[in-house]
């Protein structure tokens, strides 16, 4: 059956169904916009006459004779043509007519159960209620004596048939634009399906996901070299950059040779036998180390028809695996201070729920005192926002920690020199006082101190931090720089002072531990 029936007949059919869905949505969307419209308007107005008939002086003068109908009913009637109301009735303080377009119910109580608004509070509203000539859709106001008293009320109505026959009609006059609006949309429907059939050159979408699974495959990594290869084990695809990271001529030459001739030891026909995912894999082509992924290409039926490889240099790699790590010591800091301005904020709350508003005070000025001579020392001294910003950051986490974290008033970094990458002076500095904070945090409060100083003196620059923990065993010291190496428990240890050193000596500088 999915066969038979083709794409172009199932987008007509999809697309008309939506079509007819939406205009129906609209129709009623609008119905019940246009009768809440109609309602509302009618409702003003039926309130506007009545009030204007209870501020007709000769109404109100009626009230104090002694047959008031005889006087209030022309008044009444005379509103109710004029304005094409369906009535207009008018009542005493207990809600007994004086008025009536049936002139033998004038006399009786007023039916609706909605006067009591009215007379008992004095106020003016739209409601909606069944009267004695049926549903109706009235405005009601008080009548008041010259002493500001209600003496009685004002009911104008419009019957609900009446507005139901006037929506009805706006809603004819719609429907003869949204029908043809509706035969407008089907034959575009007509014309874009003829349109994507010529698009996809006549392909069905079952052609078109075989093709685009294989294509999905390469965009899976697209900033790194590719290479895809067809079950018959040949190169069906490679890209500029993997031809430039395997040093292989032009992507022509290359593509439809087998795969073992371009790379004798690539492991992607084992994929295409077995199926199996390779992710980071390492591998050494032509002097250059890789990291490998090989993804298997697969049929509905799960076959296996191709693979794809994509691979970086695994030196690019370390570079944003460098990166990374300093913007994760950025959020760190961040993280710090925001929780130890939290902190702040619920001290001060509750010192001034509890009305000790000048300790408030006293905290308040504290901080702002700590935090503007910190800025200012960093500003004037370390004027580089990116080691003055990591600097802030810490201090913030140092106070979380409850390290006391002093920066030599001594410390001068006025100018970095252009050949000494930032990024790399900030992950030597994070690494350096990640350690000094871990060195201290088994101290009792008090005696967890880390001193930093910044120096650019004698034509080389010195970053130095110092810590209050128990220091290096002697015999330790030429181990703590391997990769790997660690006094501290857990996993993932040892890497830190590795990185320092390696940064270091890549921008000809050093790295040196003594005691503090």
């Amino acid at each position: 059956m999915r066969r038979r029936i083709r794409l172009q007949t199932r987008l007509i059919l999809r697309v008309t169904a939506l079509l007819t869905s939406v205009v129906g949505m609209m129709s009623f969307l609008f119905y019940g916009i246009l009768v809440s419209a109609v309602e509302e308007q009618i409702g003003k107005r039926a309130l506007s006459l009545a009030k204007t008939v209870a501020a007709d002086p000769e109404l109100r003068e009626a009230f104090s004779r002694e047959e008031p109908w005889r006087q209030i009913q022309p008044i009444a009637e005379r509103a109710r043509i004029n304005s094409g109301a369906e009535f207009v009735v008018v009542g005493n303080e207990h809600g007994v007519r004086y008025s009536h377009p049936i002139p033998e119910r004038i006399g009786k109580e007023m039916v609706g159960g909605d006067n009591g608004p009215v007379l008992l509070q004095g106020k003016s509203f739209i409601s909606r209620a069944v009267g004695s000539l049926g549903p109706s859709l009235r405005g009601k106001t008080p009548v008041f004596d010259d002493e500001g008293r209600v003496i009685g009320i004002v009911s104008v109505g419009f019957m609900i048939e009446d507005i139901e026959r006037i929506t009805w009609g706006y809603l004819m006059r719609m429907l003869m634009f949204l029908v043809p609006a509706l035969g407008l949309g089907v034959a575009g429907a007509v014309l874009l399906a003829r349109k994507i059939k010529r698009d996809t050159l006549g392909l069905e979408p079952d052609e078109i996901s075989s093709l685009y699974k294989e294509r999905n495959a390469v965009l899976q990594a697209v900033r790194e070299g590719i290479i895809v290869m067809d079950r018959e084990e040949r190169v069906r695809l490679i890209n500029q950059a993997a031809c430039d990271m395997l040093s292989l001529p032009s992507e022509e030459p290359v593509r439809g040779r087998p795969i073992r001739e371009i790379l004798p030891q690539t492991r992607m026909p084992e994929v295409l036998r077995t199926g199996e995912t390779h992710l980071n894999r390492v591998m050494t082509v032509r002097g250059k180390e890789l990291l490998v992924n090989r993804y298997p290409i697969r049929e509905k039926s799960g076959k296996v028809t191709g693979v794809v490889a994509s691979f970086r240099l695994r030196s690019e790699m370390d570079e944003l695996n460098r990166q990374l790590s300093q913007v994760s010591r950025y959020a760190e800091a961040l993280r710090a201070q925001t929780h130890e301005f939290k902190n702040i904020l619920y001290t001060l709350s509750g010192l001034i729920q509890l009305g000790s508003h000048r300790e408030a005070l006293d905290l308040i000025h504290r901080e702002t005192e700590e935090g503007q001579d910190l800025i200012r020392l960093v500003v004037k001294r370390i004027p580089d926002p990116w080691l003055g910003g990591i600097l802030l950051g810490f201090y913030s986490r140092a106070r979380e920690l409850k390290v006391d974290l002093v920066i030599d008033p001594d410390s001068r970094l006025e100018r970095l020199p252009d050949h000494l990458p930032r990024q790399y002076l900030v992950s030597i500095l994070g690494n350096l006082i990640t350690n000094a904070f871990e060195a201290v945090e088994n101290n009792p409060e008090g005696r967890r101190k880390v001193k930093i100083y910044l120096g650019d003196t004698g034509g080389e620059v010195l970053l130095e931090v110092e810590d209050s923990g128990p220091g290096v065993p002697a015999d330790l010291i030429p181990s703590i720089f391997e990769k790997g190496f660690s006094t501290k428990q857990g996993a993932n240890r040892g890497f830190g002072l590795a990185k320092v050193k390696e940064v270091a000596e890549e921008m000809g500088g050093y790295l040196a531990i003594e005691r503090g």
